[in-house]
């Protein structure tokens, strides 16, 4: 089957380049109200590429190599059902969770719920502005979680930013009641260690326990200090979110003086980073199993006790891995795509420079039983378009297509766009299926593209940084029979067992 809708060469060849006070949200429902998006948590300036970059990228669009800005391109299994842009919260669009009918759409700035009950007609319910980075959220019940990785003047929405090197400033998780989905209100929230840059949750009757990750200490911050080797659990009674709190620290990479046990980074291992927490776990509840990805470490551990996680196997990559960012257990659990986040999402590593193996995707088996099970290395996966130098571009958030006896992945590139691949032999990974916009610009890189894009009941909703909300349509027989597959909730690094 031919995936391309026009006559574009796809295999590109150039680009060379390398809760104490003021628990206040405000709600926006159609226009702006009081309260302003904080500068403070923009993302980075464009960047400025070489003139023979410029020129190169500005020829390969000419010569039909990649798309122009804006122009949207995809395989002829993929159809472009909707698009809603951003709106009154100009900041980044981050990860999305969904519930029923809802999608839920983290912004820098705040959050945004939309009705997807007609996913060719998204509608906007409520938008809520409450700045800190990078407000990744995820849902469970009436509860909303968000994750503040910024250092902020308080733990209200109305907060703005402040140094780390000061000990009030604030970071953590918020939490928000959804029972109303046109009118959330923020109930409660809990400071954190070196904050939250993203969270999981590990959802009981009673109880959600939330492991938050984040990184990155230093001496001079009174409230993250080194070595950092561990995650925040917080325990979250549902009939009482305001007695949220943090009931342990568990230290996952154990080891003497002040750097730890983790990976050391360089220049013991040039270009690979130091661990110093972890950037993002998933979890597979039925298989009480976790899979950490932790900056130079990939892990993977039991959640039997999800108050007590213990680590079974520690990898690492110290040949083409640089940031070990996410992960994602195919259904069996007996494997793990680990990603690497090369260039931590705002570069151009989708080149043929940087080649097929760095920037992308690990496919690791799963082996042995119990607690003897290990990590075994089998493959690299990357999109096989090359991106032009002004297009930040790297393996990011995805999430398993559930059809039985395949491994099937849907994953969002930044301006790579979103890629349909197939793992079932992790040996020989295979793209079957991509859409993917034009650069933001041909003259600098500017920060863009696919955050996040997940499989939902059907459809796949993927969260553009810049250009806001999508919804695509995966017409294919290899992914058909997941239609057949609906949720009540999802959120993707809280993996469901979708055939129980």
């Amino acid at each position: 089957m031919t995936l391309l809708n026009n006559p574009r060469t796809r295999r590109r060849r150039f680009g060379v380049g390398a809760a104490a006070v003021g628990l206040l949200a405000t709600l926006f429902t159609a226009a702006p109200a009081g309260a302003t998006p904080d500068p403070g948590d923009s993302p980075a300036a464009p960047k400025s590429v070489s003139k023979s970059d410029r020129a190169e990228a500005k020829e390969a669009i000419k010569s039909g190599e990649i798309p122009a800005p804006d122009e949207i391109v995809h395989s002829d299994n993929i159809k472009h059902l909707a698009n809603i842009p951003k709106d009154v919260l100009p900041g980044t669009n981050s990860d999305l969770a969904f519930q029923g009918q809802y999608a839920f759409a983290g912004n820098y700035d705040g959050f945004r719920i939309f009705d997807i009950s007609n996913p060719k007609k998204p509608r906007t319910v409520s938008q809520v502005l409450c700045p800190g980075s990078q407000n990744d959220v995820s849902v469970s019940g009436n509860l909303l979680f968000l994750s503040t990785d910024s250092s902020r003047s308080d733990n209200s929405c109305n907060s703005t930013t402040q140094p780390a090197t000061e000990k009030s400033s604030w970071e953590g998780m918020k939490v928000f009641d959804i029972s109303d989905k046109a009118n959330p209100k923020y109930v409660s929230a809990v400071e954190t260690a070196c904050g939250s840059h993203t969270h999981t949750l590990v959802p009981e009757k009673k109880n959600v326990y939330v492991y938050v990750s984040s990184y990155s200490p230093s001496t001079t911050f009174p409230d993250c200090q080194p070595p950092h080797d561990g995650i925040s659990i917080i325990k979250v009674p549902r009939a009482a979110p305001q007695k949220a709190a943090v009931v342990d620290f568990p230290v996952l990479f154990p080891g003497e003086g002040p750097d730890g046990g983790g990976n050391p980074g360089g220049p013991t291992n040039p270009g690979v980073s130091k661990t110093t927490g972890c950037h993002d776990i998933t979890v597979l509840p039925s298989k009480d199993l976790a899979a950490g990805a932790c900056m130079g470490d990939g892990i993977l551990f039991s959640i039997e006790d999800p108050e007590h996680p213990k680590v079974i196997d520690q990898v690492q990559d110290n040949v083409n891995f640089a940031f070990w960012h996410s992960a994602t257990f195919n259904q069996k659990a007996n494997k793990v795509v680990f990603t690497d986040e090369l260039g931590g999402g705002g570069a151009a590593t989708c080149d043929e420079a940087t080649g097929p193996n760095r920037g992308a995707d690990g496919i690791y088996d799963i082996t042995g039983k119990g607690d003897k099970r290990k990590l075994v290395f089998k493959s690299y996966f990357k999109i096989p378009r090359h991106q032009a130098a002004t297009e930040n571009c790297v393996a990011h958030n995805g999430s398993v297509i559930p059809v039985k006896g395949k491994d099937l992945m849907v994953q969002a590139w930044y301006q790579g766009g979103v890629s349909v691949w197939d793992f079932t032999d992790s040996s020989k990974p295979k793209e079957i299926g991509y859409f993917e916009r034009g650069p933001l610009s041909a003259d600098t890189l500017v920060t863009g593209g696919s955050w996040s894009a997940y499989y939902y009941n059907g459809y796949v909703y993927s969260n553009d940084m810049a250009k806001g909300f999508d919804v695509l349509k995966i017409d294919d027989k290899r992914t058909d029979p997941a239609e057949r597959v609906r949720l009540r909730e999802l959120n993707v690094q809280t993996q469901p067992d979708y055939f129980d």
